[in-house]
């Protein structure tokens, strides 16, 4: 009976391929896991950290307002009038005497903005830088628009997904649904009036003092009032374009 030759050579290639296999497999694998984390900590973890930075900074508003708190500029000052004609915003005096409203320090929430429709109650920041408001799970206040309650609009972002999210679901809003602007001086309540599902990201007329898309001019509004714009991304899960709210001044209470 003849005794098989073993092929040293051909073993070593077939421990070589199982090796390759076995290392490629593990690479996936770690891979995969990574990949996992990552996608965990956006979907999971920013979202958990900034809505509990989000509350705890909505309870320390509160405290200071109830404690008679300094003005954080759009507070509001006690008016009787109709809110077509409430001036809204803090005031101070300038040095010849004059009246302006103040402003907010950058980054710095001062208002809280809320949405029983959506069971949302978040602060307001001023500006809306992703690292010192947006990823905090704040919603942030566009500078150079008006403070809430002031004649023309008040407009704000937020993020549609992680880091709190708080703009979500801003899409289920309709018309008539209100949403509040808490500050120290005032609550300011908006009516929701009109949704623009679509823009360009650089569609800058969504924010202006009488908001109009310049991408789509079918969209916005053509005489002065008093308004409130909130923008998030679309669709969700990237930030190619941007989904508009708009909503009216309906009423003013002071504090």
């Amino acid at each position: 009976m003849r005794v098989p030759v073993v092929q040293h050579s051909g073993l070593r290639r077939s421990l070589r391929r199982r090796r390759a296999l076995w290392t490629g497999g593990e690479v996936l694998v770690t891979a995969g896991l990574v990949l996992l984390l990552l996608v965990a900590h956006q979907l999971w973890w920013t979202n958990r950290e900034a809505r509990r930075g989000a509350e705890h900074k909505v309870q320390a508003l509160e405290r200071e307002w109830g404690a008679g708190g300094g003005d954080h500029g759009g507070s509001g000052t006690a008016a009787s009038s109709p809110p077509a004609r409430a001036a809204g915003g803090a005031r101070v005096r300038g040095q010849a005497g004059t009246v302006r409203p103040s402003r907010p320090v950058r980054s710095q929430a001062y208002a809280v903005l809320v949405i029983p429709r959506l069971g949302l109650r978040v602060p307001v920041a001023e500006g809306v830088s992703k690292q010192n408001v947006l990823n905090k799970g704040y919603v942030g206040h566009y500078i150079g628009t008006q403070q809430p309650g002031q004649a023309g609009n008040f407009a704000v972002a937020g993020h549609r997904n992680t880091h709190g999210e708080p703009f979500r679901y801003i899409n289920r809003l309709r018309p008539k649904d209100l949403v509040e602007v808490e500050t120290s001086g005032a609550t300011y309540t908006y009516a929701v009036d009109r949704t623009l599902p679509q823009t360009s990201a650089r569609d800058a007329g969504v924010v202006r003092a009488i908001p109009r898309s310049v991408v789509r001019p079918g969209y916005g509004y053509s005489e002065p009032g008093y308004y409130i714009t909130l923008t998030t991304c679309t669709p969700e899960f990237t930030s190619r374009y941007r989904l508009v709210v708009w909503g009216r001044l309906v009423s003013m209470r002071p504090r």
